[in-house]
């Protein structure tokens, strides 16, 4: 019976240090997480900006050059859409621009032979008026000398119309050819930021329609973390305000951040998001943005979806603690 009291009393005092040991250390981790007047925080992930890399035309997508973590540069050749009916039509409306071109100069041609031809009939018609005026003609032949120089004169008229229709089949061939040009080359999807590549969305065989997406790149120089803060807080900042970012995977550094960005209108807290007190139902969508030079130089570790605390400054005058003190990787 003794036993079994010592080995209870045991327990319990085991289970005592064990509550004691935890309410102190929640104690001093509430301590020491207290922040110094006019700085407030909130938590959030990092986010980059993503761009869709989608088709302007429908197609048989042919080759995928990247692959998912690849690093890209700008203008840098993505994919490709297979061009060979494009090809085709191309060498159709560059074949319809030389047959316009060979009409063109049908064209100036018979304009010539008509001028030629107006400029005969009128010296005809010169000299039946002369003759007729001395009796040596009828009357008949005068009128079918003029009647010539009127069908001379409209028949130089449609070959100058038809050479105006011609050069503007020929414009228009052109324009063809130009828009066959440009879809060719737009069939070649290219990086229009510097980034890496999330997702791969499409692969090679795949018919896709216009707009379709084939991959997903990341703005490496473009991240931020989004939190929320209460009105009393969000009301004091201004776009530009410093920050600090600390990042739960590596909460040894501190990133330079700004405030680049402040919702106008409150909002219910998402769920996600931790609250000092449960009377702060309604905050202010706040973003701060990483520091591009630093993305720039840290790109190749730099990384989307970790999670974090972002410190913001509530006036210029405020001090930043030692522990918000800018620490960065070499």
């Amino acid at each position: 019976m003794t036993h079994k009291f010592t080995l209870q009393w045991k327990t319990a005092a085991i289970a005592l240090l064990i509550v004691t040991a935890a309410i102190g250390f929640l104690l001093k981790f509430f301590q020491s997480s207290e922040l110094p007047p006019g700085i407030t925080s909130g938590n959030g992930r990092v986010e980059a900006v993503e761009v869709d890399i989608t088709t302007k035309f429908g197609g048989r997508l042919a080759t995928v050059l990247v692959r998912e973590g690849d690093t890209v540069d700008v203008n840098q050749g993505l994919a490709q859409i297979d061009t060979k009916e494009l090809d085709a039509q191309l060498r159709r409306a560059e074949a319809e621009v030389r047959r316009a071109r060979q009409e063109k100069n049908s064209a100036i041609a018979v304009i010539a032979q008509r001028k030629s031809e107006l400029s005969l009939t009128k010296k005809d018609l010169g000299r039946s008026r002369g003759l007729y005026e001395n009796d040596n003609i009828s009357l008949e032949q005068l009128q079918r000398d003029e009647t010539a120089v009127q069908t001379a004169r409209a028949a130089l008229a449609a070959a100058q119309a038809q050479l105006s229709n011609t050069e503007a089949g020929i414009e228009a061939a052109i324009a063809n050819t130009e828009l066959l040009k440009v879809q060719i080359e737009d069939s070649v999807l290219k990086a229009p930021i510097a980034g890496r590549v999330l997702y791969r969305l499409a692969e090679p065989g795949e018919v896709l329609p216009a707009g379709g997406k084939v991959l997903t790149v990341l703005d490496l120089t473009d991240a931020s973390m989004t939190i929320f803060l209460p009105t009393l807080q969000a009301g004091r900042l201004r776009i530009g305000d410093e920050a600090r970012i600390v990042l739960d995977a590596i909460p040894e550094y501190v990133i330079p951040a700004a405030v680049s960005f402040v919702s106008p209108e409150a909002q219910f807290t998402p769920k996600e998001v931790e609250t000092r007190t449960e009377r702060e139902k309604l905050m202010f969508r706040v973003k701060v943005r990483i520091d591009q030079a630093l993305l720039a130089k840290h790109s190749a570790i730099m990384k989307t979806g970790v999670p974090g605390v972002a410190y913001v400054r509530l006036g210029t005058d405020v001090v930043w603690p030692e522990s918000l003190q800018v620490r960065l990787p070499l």
